[in-house]
């Protein structure tokens, strides 16, 4: 089984969990054409991915997930709160000024005005052509009983028809939020994509239905997690997160950097709050406190580049790990935003 993160941070987050007959994608958080490029960098192949799954409506989380699903053809999972909330954010919104919305009024006025106009001029256009026909047959019929061996009968040609069969149809607008397919998950049921068990989870974070992932190759026996945009670690989050042999883990900010950083007050306040992000000390007092060892290797991710170091994401997890002397053996490995993770596999 396979972990590859492709980046990791609030530009962008896409993570491929492979088993060993079945490719999935965990956000498609940058653009299709960044995320073909960086699979091909990590020897992963876009072709063989089964299935997209998300985890929110972020933008950080969806960015390129239309246009590569259709590109593959590929099936996208979502709750059913977290696609409403996708469609409404890709579908465009309009917005009108009083003064646009009179002068919207008075071209419908003219414009049923030219309509109603169209028509008085067509049906005068149909009566004539009707009195044209019937000149032409009556002629026709004369020219019957005339001595011509070979009579020919010509009728004049309807112009509206002519223009009618020479315009092309006007191509529609592409729908932003079509889908090859949808498939809606409920966070804590289980779902099965091919020889990989999920389950979602609900996590702490503001969006419509946030959720995070255990993968379970039956195959293989291995169990894979992704636990990211949490504003903290409440009881079900910590369940899931048992008997885990890769695991995703948000150490997005360091608090003093985020309360002397660069972002609105109105920011920090989200970020801190109970839906917000993971900062590094609360991800140290998870794996000092409730994390039960059994990773192989701990993934960093989701870190701010405005509010956090990688070294200070490190120090901070590595110290909560040695404390507990039976946790040295889990390695621990930075996700980065700039490019992807070499293949962690088991």
């Amino acid at each position: 089984m396979r972990m590859t993160v492709l980046a990791s941070g609030s530009k962008g987050n896409s993570t491929v969990i492979s088993s060993a007959t079945t490719r999935v994608l965990v956000d498609a958080g940058l653009s299709c054409k960044e995320l073909l490029r960086r699979m091909a960098l990590v020897g992963e192949d876009p072709s063989l991915l089964n299935a997209i799954l998300i985890t929110h409506e972020h933008i950080d989380h969806v960015a390129g997930l239309a246009v590569l699903a259709r590109r593959l053809r590929i099936p996208v999972f979502f709750t059913e709160p977290t696609h409403r909330a996708w469609v409404r954010m890709v579908t465009p919104r309009t917005t009108m000024t009083y003064a646009k919305w009179l002068n919207h009024l008075q071209q419908e006025k003219e414009a049923r005005a030219a309509q109603t106009a169209a028509v008085e001029a067509s049906a005068a256009a149909q009566a004539e052509a009707i009195a044209s026909i019937s000149a032409a047959a009556a002629a026709a019929c004369e020219g019957l009983r005339s001595d011509d061996p070979n009579p020919t009968l010509e009728l004049p040609v309807d112009p509206d028809e002519e223009a009618c069969d020479a315009a092309a149809p006007a191509k529609e607008k592409a729908n932003p939020a079509a889908l090859p397919a949808v498939e809606y998950f409920h966070a804590g049921t289980n779902f099965t994509i091919g020889d990989l068990d999920i389950t979602p989870f609900t996590i702490p974070h503001d969006a419509a239905d946030p959720c995070g992932f255990v993968f379970h190759s039956r195959t293989e026996s291995i169990r894979m997690a992704i636990a990211t945009d949490l504003g903290y670690m409440p009881p079900n989050v910590k369940a899931a997160l048992k008997s885990i042999d890769v695991l995703l883990l948000e150490s997005n900010h360091d608090l003093e950097m985020l309360r002397d950083g660069p972002y609105p007050w109105s920011v920090k306040q989200r970020v801190l709050s109970r839906v917000g992000h993971l900062s590094n000390d609360a991800t140290a007092e998870f794996l000092q406190k409730d994390y039960d060892g059994g990773a192989t290797y701990i993934v960093l991710g989701h870190l701010s580049e405005s509010n956090n170091a990688p070294e200070l994401a490190r120090l901070a997890a590595e110290q909560a790990l040695t404390s507990h002397p039976t946790l040295l053996g889990n390695r621990v490995v930075l996700a980065q935003q700039a490019s992807p993770l070499d293949p962690i596999c088991l």
